[in-house]
């Protein structure tokens, strides 16, 4: 519950402890009044806050307030009120309110960056993929509306005597459901083109990484988008996350494959759409003829960015045996020289980990791991004279199945490393497992590094790139296969999901039945030779 602030009043924002003197977490590391700024955009009625605390030295950030199913129904009703005017606003000024979001972005991206990391422990060049990933997507869309959404013709039933078009009609309200490892991007990247395609959204960010998501929405508002059109809440996942499922027209949700499931399943009773972006455990294959020095660069980012807590991140290193150990000795050397740290500093190379939970998980996999046979060629333990959920970035040698991490996601800056003798191995056990969400191949011959990529079970592969090249490419659709996910962001794909299609047919001159007296046999025999003609001269 809300606690009595120093005037004796009852606020949504309560007072944390008070003597830095003693205590090196005793202050907020953020503004109060910043903070209150931004809470004020989120719904939250119940007068409970949660502590939000740093993974930078613990320090603490705000008591936020919580919502409750009754706030998301308050949320829905606005949000649907809003919909219904956005919904007739030109498309050519809904591009528009991107455009002005896009240079909102960079504009204010140092204070961006620096709530992403408070909130978020990641190194800071980290967050700034994220708000340069947010800009992209944002001009993408603006730029291509109408590719994606102008009604389209299409041929009609007869040529001439039947015209037939497609319209993009959108779905509603979009529930959308994020979490807390890119805390930017993921906020706000899906719901750009729910908003272009028409519909509203009500967003649930992670609890840890909330004040990113608000702020993010403050920019929203600037950039000219009516406020009510984009909601925040937020809560405990059951109760919060469920009211949003259960309401929404649609819902996207971006977390682990265990929720994912029980999201599809509350979808599926309402018959509404979903999409997914879940786990993995994606491989990295290095062939007998790629560079060595740039993959083993390109290891290192794939592996250790934002600490390994990417769900595209590599977690299965297979090597072609006629380079393994140079290869090896290459990526050791480089994940040794790396700086670590928990701090806004741009010198560091890998930052925290996001929580006490995710360095236990951490830890628990790598000590499973090596109690059972592995080495550790680099790495292997926590860093507390860091920062409290820093761990070193780490490359095990002989996993095997019996341990944890085999095919389990770690989520966290560990990779397994494998020597393979024929790339139809490599390939085989590259797609072993439930997961298919992003892969990486390098090679100095492109096509062949695309001919393997179109054998690998996953919905992006990178060739000469552990994940930015298919990420990056805003035209192409990503997501994952099998238990990584259903449906894509990203590309048509990801604005067209949020759409329903309505066909109009409008019928001229001519009615599709018998006319001048004709028998219905003889209307057969013409229709007949009709579709006969058609064929010939090429008509789908």
């Amino acid at each position: 519950m809300s606690e009595p602030t120093p005037d004796g009043q009852t606020g949504g924002l309560v007072d944390g402890p008070r003597d830095p003197e003693h205590d090196p977490s005793a202050h907020y590391a953020l503004e109060r009044s910043d903070v209150e700024a931004l809470a004020a955009r989120q719904i939250a009625t119940t007068g409970r806050t949660r502590l939000v605390v740093s993974p930078l030295g613990g320090q603490p950030l705000a008591h936020l307030p919580e919502s409750s199913a009754t706030d998301v129904t308050e949320a829905f009703r606005r949000a649907r009120v809003a919909q219904k005017q956005w919904a007739r606003t030109p498309l050519d000024t809904r591009s528009e309110a991107l455009l002005r979001l896009h240079d909102l972005l960079l504009d204010h991206q140092a204070e961006l960056i620096d709530l992403v990391v408070w909130e978020s422990g990641k190194a800071r060049k980290d967050a700034f993929l994220e708000v340069a990933h947010l800009a992209m997507t944002a001009r993408y869309y603006a730029r291509t509306a109408h590719q994606h959404l102008d009604t389209r013709r299409v041929p009609g039933l007869f040529p001439v005597l039947t015209r037939a078009e497609v319209n993009r009609v959108p779905k509603g309200v979009v529930g959308i459901i994020s979490p807390w490892n890119y805390p930017l991007t993921l906020a706000l990247c899906d719901g750009l083109p729910a908003l272009l395609a028409g519909n509203a959204v009500v967003s649930k960010p992670d609890s840890q990484t909330t004040l990113t998501a608000l702020m993010a929405a403050r920019l929203l508002d600037q950039a000219g988008f009516p406020k009510d059109l984009w909601q925040v809440v937020v809560g405990p996942p059951a109760e919060v996350g469920g009211a949003v499922v259960a309401q929404a027209d649609y819902v996207c949700f971006t977390g682990s494959t265990a929720t994912g499931k029980l999201i599809a399943a509350q979808c599926a009773e309402r018959l509404i759409g979903c999409s997914l972006e879940l786990g993995g455990k994606n491989p990295m294959l290095v062939l007998h003829d790629a560079n060595l020095d740039a993959a083993a660069e390109g290891a290192v980012r794939a592996v250790f960015s934002n600490a390994g807590q990417l769900c595209i991140s590599v977690e299965r290193l297979f090597v072609a045996d006629q380079v393994y150990d140079r290869f090896v000795e290459q990526f050791v050397a480089r994940t040794r020289a790396m700086t670590l740290g928990a701090s806004q500093d741009w010198a560091v190379d890998m930052g925290s980990l996001v929580s006490q939970a995710q360095l236990d998980k951490v830890t628990s996999h790598v000590e499973d791991a090596v109690a059972k046979g592995a080495r550790v060629l680099a790495g292997g333990k926590a860093r507390p004279d860091l920062g409290p959920y820093v761990f070193e970035p780490t490359i095990l040698e002989g996993v095997t199945a019996s341990m944890d991490l085999f095919a389990a996601e770690t989520f966290g800056p560990v990779v397994s490393v494998y020597r393979f003798h024929d790339e139809g191995e490599a390939v085989e056990r590259a797609n072993q497992g439930s997961y298919g969400l992003n892969a990486s191949v390098w090679t100095r011959d492109g096509d062949r590094g695309r001919a393997v990529a179109r054998s690998l079970v996953a919905g992006t592969v990178n060739v000469n790139e552990g994940y930015g090249a298919a990420f990056g490419s805003l035209a192409a659709p990503m997501g994952g296969m099998r238990e990584s996910g259903l449906g894509r962001r990203q590309g048509a794909e990801g604005i067209l999901r949020y759409t329903e299609t309505q066909s109009v047919g409008t019928q001229r001159v001519l009615p599709i039945r018998p006319v001048l007296g004709m028998s219905e046999e003889s209307y057969a025999k013409v229709m007949t030779t009709a579709l006969r003609v058609l064929k010939k001269v090429g008509r789908a």
